[in-house]
């Protein structure tokens, strides 16, 4: 999965853990709640994945294009 996509993921699971943590708040249902907390954690933990992916790729064109410059 690419960054983007694991980054639109996490957006979402976030939207919508915080969603179902309003409803649960709303209707007293502490499950509802919970089931909440737990997605929007999901999410946050997907963006930061989607993050991570980035900064690889940023450090490794980085290397790449330090080892052309060093064999020019």
């Amino acid at each position: 999965m690419g960054s983007t996509s694991d980054k639109i993921k996490g957006t979402a699971n976030e939207a919508i853990g915080k969603a179902k943590q309003g409803i649960g708040e709303a209707t007293g249902s502490d499950r509802m709640k919970g089931e909440g907390v737990v997605q929007e954690v999901k999410g946050k933990g997907q963006q930061a994945m989607g993050d991570a992916k980035d900064a690889a790729k940023d450090a490794i064109d980085r290397a790449a294009a330090a080892a052309r410059r060093a064999a020019e």
